[in-house]
Order: structure tokens, then C-alpha cells, then sequence
């Protein structure tokens, strides 16, 4: 019982640690998102960051574009490169639908096929990994 008890305390200290899962549409592991917004791929290797400001970085933390708070998607020079809706639809710069990031984690392109899942993690933080930049 008392191993339990450790073996439960430890996942609830350090589970977290590991992030979010992002998966594919056939629910393989593609990579993770941490709470703190360090985007890793499938081996936990980190390859990028969402910082709470809304600037992404690529791993060497040089910045390659913005969240901004309505929902625009910018570059690292600050262009436009698309929106995220408050109702999940993704769309490019100029206004044509992407995809969409569902409630439920559920992404999907503009055809509505499920392209992958990112359960629990922020419908714009799913935006950037799953529509705008490559990590």
C-alpha cells in the first residue's frame, strides 16, 4: 500500500512535468507540450517554445513568430501569417479556413479529416504546432 501511495505522489509531482501529448490522427505520439509551453518531440528532445507573452521560439530560443491576443498568427518579422478563432477555425492570411482545433483536442483540416489529437492543450498553442510552424 505505501508503494502506491509513493507511486501515485510521484506521478502526480512529475507526470505533469512531461506536457501534453500531441498525436497523430493514428494516435501515435508525434511530441508534447509543457505547461510552461516547451514544445518537444516524440523522445521528450526540446524543439521549440511558446512563451506566456506569445512570442514562439525555435529551440536555440531564437523567436520565429507571435501569438498575438486576438487570436493573429505572426512570423518572426511580424506579418500576418494567419488567425485562430475563438471557435477553433484556423485560417491563413487571407481568411481561407486551415482546419479546425476542436473542444475536445480534436484537429482537423478543412475537409473536417481528423488530422491529430492535442487533448488539454491550448486551442492556439495547437494552432501553431499543428497549422503554422514546423518543429
Amino acid at each position: 500500500m505505501k508503494n502506491l501511495f509513493v507511486f501515485t505522489l510521484l506521478i502526480s509531482f512529475f507526470g505533469p512535468a512531461y506536457g501534453q501529448t500531441i498525436q497523430s490522427n493514428s494516435y501515435s505520439t508525434t511530441g508534447y507540450i509543457k505547461a510552461d509551453g516547451t514544445i518537444q518531440d516524440k523522445s521528450y528532445s526540446t524543439v521549440g517554445y511558446i512563451k506566456a507573452d506569445g512570442t514562439i521560439q525555435d529551440k536555440s530560443y531564437s523567436t520565429i513568430g507571435y501569438i498575438k491576443s486576438d487570436g493573429t498568427i505572426q512570423d518572426k518579422s511580424y506579418s500576418t501569417v494567419g488567425y485562430v478563432k475563438a471557435d477553433g477555425t484556423v485560417q491563413d492570411r487571407s481568411y481561407s479556413t486551415l482546419g479546425y482545433i476542436k473542444d475536445d483536442g480534436t484537429v482537423q483540416d478543412k475537409s473536417y479529416s481528423t488530422i491529430g489529437y492535442a487533448k488539454g492543450i491550448d486551442m492556439y498553442w495547437a494552432a501553431v504546432t499543428f497549422f503554422f510552424f514546423k518543429f
